[in-house]
Formats: C-alpha cells, sequence, structure tokens
C-alpha cells in the first residue's frame, strides 16, 4: 500500500507513467552454467570432480531474469543479494564469446548502464546463443528508452570532434 501510494505522488508530480508488469516479457532466465569453458571441463577431469562441485556452488550463486524492461541479477546461496538495472539506463553492450566457452556453447555479455551502484553489468556464462539474446536485449532498450522519452547523448573526449 505504501509503495502504491508512492507510485501514485510520483506520478502525480512527473507525469510519468511506467508499463504494467504485465507487459513485461521475458528474455531470458537461468543460472550460469556450471562448466562454462573448455578449461573448465579440463578442470573437472583433473581434479576428479572435486572441481564441479565448487563450480557447481558458484554457478548456483547466480540467478539472471531479463526481461523487456529490467536485468534482475539474484547473488548468493544463503544471502541473498538482488541487483536490478532498467533497461533504458543502458548504454553499451559487449559480447565476449572465448574460445573454450564458444566449444562449450556459453557466453557473456558485458552492459555499460548509466547508473551510480551498478554502472557495468556482467553476465557470465550465459547457457544461450548470446549474440541472439544481444540482439533481443538490444531491441528492448532500445523500446524501453522510447518508452520514457530517454536520449543518449555522445559528446565524446574534451577537444575530438564527434562526427
Amino acid at each position: 500500500v505504501v509503495a502504491q501510494a508512492e507510485h501514485d505522488e510520483r506520478v502525480a508530480e512527473t507525469g510519468e507513467t511506467e508499463p504494467d508488469a504485465a507487459s513485461e516479457e521475458l528474455l531470458y532466465e537461468g543460472y550460469p552454467s556450471v562448466v562454462p569453458s573448455l578449461g573448465a571441463l579440463l578442470l573437472c577431469i583433473v581434479t576428479l570432480g572435486i572441481a564441479l562441485l565448487v563450480l557447481w556452488v558458484r554457478a548456483r550463486g547466480k540467478h539472471y531474469r531479463i526481461t523487456s524492461q529490467r536485468i534482475v541479477i539474484d547473488l548468493g546461496l544463503f544471502s541473498k543479494k538482488m541487483e536490478q538495472v532498467d533497461l533504458y539506463r543502458i548504454t553499451d553492450y559487449v559480447v565476449e564469446r572465448p574460445f573454450g566457452q564458444r566449444i562449450m556453447g556459453t557466453g557473456n555479455l558485458v552492459l555499460e548502464a548509466m547508473d551510480s551502484t551498478s554502472p557495468v553489468i556482467r553476465l557470465d556464462a550465459l547457457k544461450t546463443d548470446v549474440v541472439a539474446l544481444y540482439e533481443k536485449l538490444r531491441v528492448a532498450t532500445e523500446a524501453a528508452k522510447q518508452r520514457r522519452g530517454v536520449r543518449v547523448v555522445d559528446y565524446g573526449e574534451p577537444g575530438i570532434p564527434v562526427d
């Protein structure tokens, strides 16, 4: 009730309306890959599976949820921490597909955001086609920016003209 009152007050002050949760489309949800790369696989073989247990615990300590409006990362097994970044705040994307991860069918997304608490968001060892996810995320980010009327202006570096 308090959150709804605060939301109504913010909408009354700013005139800003947010899309409802029902219009939120799930783009990706899951944990990082337990064995993300060829190197990790070799480590599991050499240690006779002991490394697999460590990698499993590490992978279960993160959960990614990417929707058409936000990215939510849940961290921790026992103590939980949730990081959330709205898509309209994302300014740049990097798709990382190292050789060992390409063999295992995983990849990383690194996102830069206009967010003081999370300026760089790393989504590591995603068990999906990261290039296709990047394309979906890019389209959803542009749609979120249009919905909110956000424009990003790149001034470049001081003294260097922007084309």
